[in-house]
């Protein structure tokens, strides 16, 4: 997922979270044909009605301990939902470790979907500290997360004067007061781009409503293998001319994302796009951790 960008632009999509759409907002405009393939609509219409209670019901959490090691100690507090950027999970981080630190999100997991957060946390040696880990709303939105089950984060620790990595936490799961309760689904529906090699790919359209960067291509992306990978794109093209796309999409074993690739509105005005209505890509997808690639897709040609 495009992690800079979030914390760069959050600014930015406070002020027009009115105007703004792509993903998160704006009506998806359904790929005509994908000739990678199609996938059958495993809808989740019907389970998501019995869980559309409002988010802002009493959804909470127990006060738990997440880390203790290395004289770090990080503790969830509370969860509050009705936050301005999204529900926040506010924690106590202190620091005995003999060093200052930096405490960060690695990434973030919610209903068994990545989702993007914004935590930067400076903490000295002996000091501790009340923040905030924020969900995205913008995220929720796009995989259809009307409440919350359960997360899963890992967290990314490092040395405030050299940049040098203290810790790298194994995800930690926390469960909310619902969660026994809830029942998980997954809307894979669209037209599918790529399926192997423990990944499915598939295309859920053109957002309809530009977003402040430029226009989008919704996918769904489901990890059922065993590696932590990264999703990009490679050699696009769109109406037959050569364009930028900014598409990066960290997604872990096990779990599923919804993400946008993004084309910027100076390139599709250079080339007088004014209507997308074919784009030619092909997929790089590689090892989370040691960067291998584990493929190269085809050629995967999309017509709208």
């Amino acid at each position: 997922m495009k992690r800079a960008l979030a914390i760069i632009l959050a600014i930015v999509l406070a002020m027009s979270l009115v105007a703004c759409g792509g993903s998160s907002g704006g009506e998806i405009k359904e790929p005509s044909n994908v000739t990678a393939g199609d996938t059958t609509k495993d809808t989740q219409q019907g389970e998501q009605e019995k869980n559309e209670s409002s988010q802002k019901a009493e959804v909470t959490i127990s006060e738990t301990v997440l880390v203790d090691e290395s004289g770090i100690k990080i503790t969830a507090k509370s969860l509050e939902v009705d936050e301005i950027f999204g529900p926040e999970i506010k924690l106590l981080i202190e620091n005995n470790s003999g060093k200052d630190l930096t405490f960060q999100c690695g990434y973030a997991v919610v209903n068994g979907y990545m989702v993007e957060t914004m935590m930067s946390v400076d903490v000295v040696n002996g000091k501790k500290t009340n923040d905030s880990l924020t969900f995205m709303e913008s995220d929720f939105e796009a995989c259809g997360i009307d409440v919350i089950a359960d997360m899963e984060i890992a967290f990314h620790i490092f040395d405030m004067a050299d940049w040098k990595t203290y810790m790298d936490t194994d995800a930690i799961q926390i469960k909310t007061s619902i969660a026994d309760t809830f029942e998980y689904t997954y809307d894979d529906s669209g037209d599918l781009a790529y399926e192997g090699n423990g990944v499915k790919i598939v295309v859920k359209g053109l957002a309809e409503d530009a977003s402040i960067l430029g226009s989008s291509i919704v996918v769904y992306i489901e990890n059922t293998g065993d590696k932590d990978v990264t999703v990009q794109t490679r050699d696009v093209s769109i109406n037959g001319f050569m364009v930028d796309a900014m598409f990066s999409c960290d997604v872990v074993a096990g779990k599923r994302a919804v993400d946008t690739i993004t084309f910027m509105e100076s390139d599709l005005e250079e080339n007088e796009i004014t209507a997308i209505e074919d784009v030619e890509l092909s997929f790089h997808i590689f090892d989370f951790d040691g960067w291998d690639t584990i493929v190269d897709t085809d050629v995967v040609n999309i017509n709208f």
